[in-house]
């Protein structure tokens, strides 16, 4: 359910971002700035130079005009929303001529003066041009809070959000995908409808100007650079560069002044990062096409073979990101934050199907059993699907083909205990298992060489069960192998004893 009559665009934009870690609110408003920076160079690096007059995009934002480059401003239509009390300029036309530009301008500053208010819009640029001009929002609008950008040109569109939660914090979401766009201009025409109903067709008329396509994946390559570029300098390097190569014997050396110790980790979240945006694109524009009720059938099941590859690779880019984070910052404690009561069965659901695929692909046999209920523990939503399926990746991909994999969820006093154990294609009971040959990547990462596969390494991953709430442990089994138990706390009126069948 909706804030407000209307959505608010962090409600729009919201359901279709993947589910990350939250972060503080400074760096909510740092990935606004850099996001923005990033849109701005997009925009000079696509649009025609101004030669003429002609209208090359339109943007719609809140609460103040955003970009002040010329060729931009020259180029762009810019519709700025505000709920600002006492807007002189709120009920006005939103195009007109040089002249009457003029005209308007004079009487408005001459009133604003008259009324005492000036200093109330002093933070406004009042010099209006004919491609600029404010509409208002109404007051109890929790759209007046939030700091928004969407972009409508012929190669692309964007919408940017920094908007703030009930409980304070702030969130920064951004989309290129067509409908989302298309969704958050519904939001704020409808707005438009509300407070200036004469004025809707015409900026409608506008908005569809522009293509609902999908972007070209290398203007999406290109923001990622851009925003690349934007981020600031870490502050480990600039204090690095401003401590002399060789201190006095007597000078103490701040602990904050040691260069980063961890650079794989640091370059394990770059590399997951730019991995992740391009597969998200072709993601993006896959489901798009699959939309398309004119496609033959050969296509559309190749097309969803690429769309469970992107987002199973996805999911694990995703993974990475997450396990390099929890070792660069607290964030343990913030993700315990997050733990809720939860459906294991619904999460089972969603999974058992998934690591039945990947069974079947490696020539392996999964085996499950499942209590008749299963009751409610404490996680994390988010995340706990996304581990389970991570870790039974990992899992199927170290064992010889032919092997069955049993699955059990039993119960173990006040907790749930999920447990994955190897059985061997072997009648030979005295045999033993020669385990997966590992080398370790770094701090975090584990190469197998005999399939190739590079994964979290036990540490890592017992990291993420413990920031979700849980907890893993390995044990090795000469006869069978590695054997693997996770332990989910259960909600507090649910730790009953519970049947199998």
């Amino acid at each position: 359910m909706y804030e407000w009559i209307l959505p608010s665009l962090r409600e729009i934009l919201a359901p279709s971002q993947s589910s990350m870690a939250k972060c503080s609110s400074a760096k909510a408003e740092q990935q606004w700035r850099v996001s923005l920076a990033a849109t701005e160079h997009l925009l000079l690096n696509n649009l025609a130079p101004t030669t003429t007059n002609i209208t090359q995009g339109l943007v719609l934002t809140a609460p103040a005009p955003l970009f002040s480059q010329p060729q931009l401003t020259q180029s762009l239509q810019t519709i700025t929303f505000t709920a600002k009390p006492f807007n002189p300029l709120a009920l006005m036309p939103f195009h007109f001529s040089s002249t009457m530009a003029k005209s308007i301008n004079t009487e408005t500053m001459s009133a604003v003066e008259n009324a005492g208010r000036l200093t109330d819009y002093g933070h406004l640029n009042y010099e209006i041009t004919p491609e600029e001009s404010i509409l208002p929002l109404l007051p109890a609008d929790p759209l007046g809070a939030e700091q928004f950008c969407l972009v409508f040109t012929e190669k692309f569109r964007l919408v940017l959000v920094l908007s703030e939660h009930s409980s304070g914090k702030k969130e920064f979401l951004f989309s290129f995908e067509p409908e989302v766009v298309q969704q958050a201009w519904q939001a704020l025409g409808a707005r438009v409808i509300l407070t200036n109903p004469e004025l809707f067709a015409e900026l409608d008329t506008l908005v569809e100007k522009y293509p609902l396509s999908p972007p070209n994946y290398q203007h999406i390559i290109q923001f990622s650079q851009f925003l690349l570029q934007e981020l600031p300098e870490p502050e480990t390097d600039k204090l690095t560069h401003t401590i002399p190569i060789s201190s006095p014997p007597h000078l103490h050396v701040s602990p904050l002044a040691k260069p980063s110790s961890r650079p794989d980790v640091e370059l394990l979240q770059a590399f997951a990062h730019e991995v992740r945006t391009p597969l998200a694109t072709i993601r993006t524009m896959t489901r798009l096409l699959l939309k398309r009720r004119d496609l033959p059938t050969i296509v559309i099941n190749r097309l969803e073979v690429i769309d469970h590859e992107c987002t199973e690779q996805i999911d694990r880019m995703e993974l990475l990101f997450k396990a390099a984070e929890l070792e660069t910052c607290a964030a343990v404690k913030s993700a315990n934050t997050q733990l809720t009561p939860m459906s294991l069965a619904q999460v089972l659901q969603q999974s058992i199907p998934r690591w039945q695929q990947a069974a079947n692909r490696r020539n392996l046999t999964l085996d499950v059993a499942l209590p008749q209920q299963l009751p409610t523990v404490v996680s994390n939503p988010a995340m706990l699907d996304r581990v389970l399926t991570g870790l039974m990746e990992n899992f199927t991909r170290s064992l010889p083909p032919g092997s069955s994999i049993q699955v059990q969820v039993i119960p173990a006093g006040d907790q749930l205990k999920l447990q994955l154990s190897p059985q061997l294609d072997c009648h030979d009971t005295t045999r033993t298992v020669t385990l997966p040959i590992r080398k370790s990547l770094g701090q975090l990462l584990m190469f197998q060489p005999e399939t190739g596969t590079i994964s979290l390494n036990i540490a890592a991953t017992k990291h993420l069960f413990q920031a979700i709430g849980g907890k893993l442990i390995v044990r090795q089994s000469p006869q069978y192998g590695e054997v693997l138990t996770i332990f989910l706390p259960l909600e507090v009126s649910n730790k009953q004893k519970v049947k199998l069948t």
